[in-house]
C-alpha cells in the first residue's frame, strides 16, 4: 500500500499538525493496514528533494511542518517511528523516493537554505510550474544516490521504492505547444565530453544509469533491502497489441522493460490503473504482457488504482478491485498487488475496505520470498505452549543465531485453520481463537527471515509436544 505525502494526499492530513496528531494519524494508518491484513506499507519520504525524516542532506518537508526546513516541534523522526511501529505490527516498511522532482506545483514559501535549488542551482531546471533536477547533470545522480544511501544506512527499512516520475510528464505552453525539457546545456556538455548518443537516447541512458546505480548502491549498503520500481503501466504503445496511448519510453525516457530484464529491481510494480474491460488499456492483457517480460522471475506486483473506487459518478465499484485481485492471483508469475492509495482504505471509500477485509484479504499473507537475496532458510523455531484455562500463549525463540523478522503462526480448530503474522521481536505470542472457538487443537509456528524465507514449522499440541513439520 502506497502512503503518499506529496500534497498531503494520505499523510499527514494537512501540513503543520502537532507532533501528537501526526503520530496519531500515522498509527491509525498502520493499524488499518494491519486490520485489512496488508503486509507492507510504502511510505513517501522524499516527495520533492525534501525529507519526512531527520535528514543531514535535505530540508524538512513543508508537507510535514508547513514550512520547508522547519523541524517538527516537539521533535520526532517520522521514518524511524514508522519503521518501528510497522515492524511491531508485522508489516514491512518501504521508503519511497522521487529521484528528480525538486519542487512540486503549489509549493508554499521559499526553499530552505539547504534545498538543492539553493545549494546547487546549476543542476535545477524550471519546467512549467515545477522544478526538476536535470538527469543529464552528473551531480544529479550523485545527489539522489547520497540521499538514498543515507536512509538505507541509518534506518531499518525493508525496501527502497521509486515510482513513475523520471523526466517530467510533458506539459504544453499557453499556445498548446509541447514544452521541451530545458536540458540543452547539459546535453551540450555531454557532447563536449565526447558523448555520441542522440538526445532522446542520452536522456534514456541518464535514467538507465540512475536505476542501475541505485540498485547497486542499496545492495552495497544492505544486500537484503529490496529495491522496487513502479513505472507507468505501459512500456510502449502496441505492447501488447491493441494497447495505447501514452509512450513512457519516448516521453518520460523510461525504458522500464530493460530495467526489469536486467535485474535492476527486486520487485516491479507497473501502474495498471485501468479497469479490466478498458478497451485500449486492458488490465489482464497488460498484466500478462508484464509477466511475459519478466524473464528473470523477479516479483511482479501490479499497482492498482484503489482511489478510483466510489470517486464520483465515474468511479469504480469495489467489485472491480476484487476482480482485479482475483485476476492477478490467477495469473501465474504475478504475486500480489500494491494499492494507491491509503486514503481510500481509511475512509472505506465505496465500501472497498469492507470488500477486501471480508473477501480476498480475509486471511493475512506473507510478502512473497525473494530467494535471490542473501541468507538461508531459518532453522525450526523453539516453541513452548503455555495454557491457562482456554487462554493459550506460545514462548518462541529462533532455532539458531540468525535473526527472525516475523513469526508465522497457524492455529487449527478442528478442520479450520487461522493465520497470524507477528513481529520477530516477540518472544511470547498470545493465540487468539475466533469468537466461537475455544483453545486450538494444534499450533504451528514458522520463522521468517528478511528475504521472506520460511522455516519448517514447529507443531505444538495442547499436550506440549513439539515436532518439525516439513
Amino acid at each position: 500500500m502506497w502512503v503518499a505525502t506529496v500534497g498531503n494526499i494520505d499523510w499527514p492530513s494537512r501540513a503543520g499538525l502537532s507532533t501528537a496528531d501526526q503520530q496519531s494519524e500515522l498509527l491509525a494508518i498502520l493499524d488499518r493496514a494491519k486490520a485489512v491484513r496488508l503486509n507492507a506499507v510504502v511510505l513517501q519520504v522524499r516527495p520533492a528533494t525534501d525529507a519526512l525524516y531527520a535528514s543531514p542532506l535535505e530540508p524538512w518537508s513543508e508537507y510535514l511542518t508547513g514550512e520547508m526546513g522547519r523541524a517538527p516541534d516537539p521533535f520526532w523522526d517520522p521514518l524511524a517511528f514508522a519503521v518501528t511501529e510497522a515492524h511491531r505490527r508485522g508489516l514491512e516498511l518501504h521508503a519511497w523516493f522521487n529521484p528528480y522532482r525538486a519542487r512540486q506545483t503549489g509549493a508554499k514559501g521559499p526553499p530552505a537554505a539547504n534545498h538543492v535549488s539553493r545549494v546547487k542551482p546549476e543542476i535545477v531546471r524550471q519546467y512549467a510550474k515545477m522544478q526538476w533536477m536535470d538527469p543529464g547533470e552528473p551531480e544529479t545522480m550523485q545527489w539522489s544516490l547520497r540521499v538514498i544511501r543515507d536512509v538505507v544506512h541509518r534506518y531499518d527499512v525493508d525496501g527502497v521504492h521509486i515510482d513513475d516520475y523520471f523526466y517530467p510528464y510533458p506539459e504544453n505552453d499557453a499556445a498548446g505547444k509541447r514544452m521541451e525539457f530545458p536540458d540543452s546545456a547539459s546535453y551540450a556538455a555531454y557532447r563536449a565530453r565526447g558523448g555520441t548518443l542522440a538526445r532522446d537516447d542520452w536522456r534514456r541512458d541518464n535514467v538507465d544509469r540512475f536505476v542501475h546505480e541505485m540498485y547497486e548502491t542499496v545492495k552495497r549498503e544492505k544486500p537484503w533491502v529490496k529495491v522496487g520500481i513502479s513505472p507507468f503501466g505501459i512500456w510502449r504503445p502496441g505492447n501488447p497489441a491493441g494497447v495505447c496511448c501514452f509512450d513512457a519510453y519516448t516521453q518520460l525516457y523510461a525504458d522500464s522493460r530493460k530495467w526489469l530484464q536486467a535485474g535492476w529491481a527486486d520487485y516491479f510494480t507497473p501502474q495498471l490503473y485501468w479497469k479490466i474491460a478498458a478497451p485500449q488499456q486492458s488490465y489482464p492483457a497488460l498484466l500478462a504482457w508484464w509477466v511475459q517480460a519478466d524473464t528473470l522471475g523477479r516479483h511482479l506486483w501490479p499497482g492498482n488504482y484503489l482511489s478510483r473506487v466510489g470517486d464520483g459518478p465515474n468511479g469504480w465499484s469495489a467489485a472491480e478491485i476484487d476482480s482485479q485481485i482475483r485476476l492477478t492471483r490467477a495469473q501465474r508469475g504475478a504475486g500480489g498487488n500494491v494499492w494507491f492509495s491509503m486514503k481510500a482504505l481509511m475512509s472505506n471509500q465505496g465500501g472497498v475496505t469492507d470488500t477486501l477485509s471480508n473477501g480476498a484479504y480475509a486471511e493475512p499473507a506473507l510478502v512473497p520470498a525473494s530467494p535471490w537475496l542473501p541468507g538461508r532458510t531459518p532453522a525450526v523455531p523453539r516453541v513452548v505452549l503455555r495454557r491457562a484455562g482456554s487462554a493459550v500463549a506460545l514462548d518462541v525463540a529462533p532455532g539458531d543465531r540468525e535473526p527472525v523478522r516475523l513469526w508465522l503462526v497457524r492455529a487449527r480448530y478442528g478442520a479450520a485453520w487461522t493465520t497470524d503474522i507477528v513481529s520477530g521481536d516477540e518472544r511470547r505470542i498470545a493465540v487468539r481463537p475466533p469468537a466461537t472457538r475455544g483453545a486450538p487443537d494444534e499450533v504451528r509456528v514458522s520463522a521468517v527471515d528478511r528475504a521472506g524465507r520460511e522455516s519448517p514449522a514447529s507443531a505444538v499440541t495442547l499436550a506440549s509436544t513439539v515436532s518439525a513439520v516439513r
